[in-house]
């Protein structure tokens, strides 16, 4: 009688899900970004959320909430209900680099659950036009001869392009001072103002800066050239053999949330992202598409904690 019992629940708990994932979503959906308008996290965040509120037919949200290298919005996400109506742009700062920074994390990679790894992304070396540098060996001589003087912005401490830049001083022999910012986007508008003298970021925060001719892209930090400017040479083969640096990104949801949500949503995100004309767009922003299932992402992340702990490590960098 138990086991019947105990059968039936099972059946019933099936079905439950079943019907709960064949009426989602029937509200809105927030999708928090951690980082403020502006940044590259934002710009495909807008990219996406009209094409995947067009495939679920329900309104998709955009919550910004940047602050503390983007553990701020993911803490939020962590503490949600596991319910699908919260989902969280992640990228490789927040999810890969902060658990080797933050000597107190606000959240666990176990509280989330993996829907999608969206993008591979290079960072651009960029500069302001007034340096009078076109080159990584040009940048790297000026540098030298004003060690200390050249200033490069980040979206935070501890952020890639911050650990970028202290690996690009371990590498080249360099003294750029670093200036956090809270996020790409600031960081992007301290240097078309000439605040800060270049910035490693990911091209969808500046690429539209770059054709205007407000600021100059030198180099790209990936160890093969990037699709959306092919014609950048590598940071490694321009003057720092060796180097390499590639940023990441895609979408999480609180962890225990329904398993036939996680697929429906990484299914609509793989189609969205292989369609031609979204394909394209975000090449042209410097976003390469990877996809895939959900198990994929989950993989990744843990291989990039493993990654970029020994290298933060080496960097000295920690942040209280």
């Amino acid at each position: 009688m138990n086991m019947l019992k105990a059968v039936i629940a099972m059946l019933l708990s099936v079905c439950a899900a079943g019907a709960f994932a064949q009426g989602y979503p029937n509200k809105p959906i927030r999708y928090i970004v951690p980082c403020p308008p502006g940044g590259g996290g934002d710009v495909i965040s807008r990219m996406l959320s009209p094409r995947l509120a067009e495939a679920l037919g329900q309104q998709v949200v955009i919550d910004n909430r940047g602050g503390a290298a983007g553990n701020i919005g993911a803490e939020l996400t962590a503490k949600s209900p596991p319910d699908g109506y919260t989902i969280v742009f992640a990228y490789s700062g927040t999810h890969a680099i902060n658990p080797s920074i933050y000597s107190k994390m606000p959240f666990k990679e176990s509280d989330f659950a993996p829907i999608i790894w969206l993008s591979s992304v290079p960072e651009l070396v960029v500069v302001h036009p007034s340096l009078p540098v076109k080159t990584v060996k040009g940048l790297i001589a000026l540098a030298k001869a004003k060690p200390g003087q050249l200033s490069y912005g980040s979206a935070g401490s501890g952020a890639i392009n911050h650990l970028a830049g202290e690996l690009f001083n371990m590498m080249a022999g360099t003294k750029l001072i670093h200036v956090p910012y809270k996020g790409g986007g600031p960081a992007v508008i301290a240097l078309l103002s000439g605040e800060i003298t270049l910035i490693l970021i990911d091209p969808a925060s500046v690429v539209p800066h770059i054709k205007s001719g407000k600021l100059r892209a030198i180099a790209v930090t990936s160890a093969k050239h990037a699709l959306a400017m092919p014609e950048l040479p590598t940071v490694a083969e321009a003057g720092v053999p060796g180097y390499e640096v590639t940023s990441w990104n895609g979408i999480l949801i609180p962890a225990g949330a329904p398993a036939d949500v996680i697929r429906r949503l990484n299914g609509k995100l793989n189609k969205i992202i292989n369609a031609p004309d979204m394909n394209a767009r975000m090449i042209e922003f410097g976003y390469e598409p990877v996809g895939g299932p959900p198990e994929k992402f989950g993989e990744h992340i843990r291989a990039e904690i493993a990654k970029w702990a020994p290298v933060v490590k080496a960097a000295g960098v920690k942040v209280d």
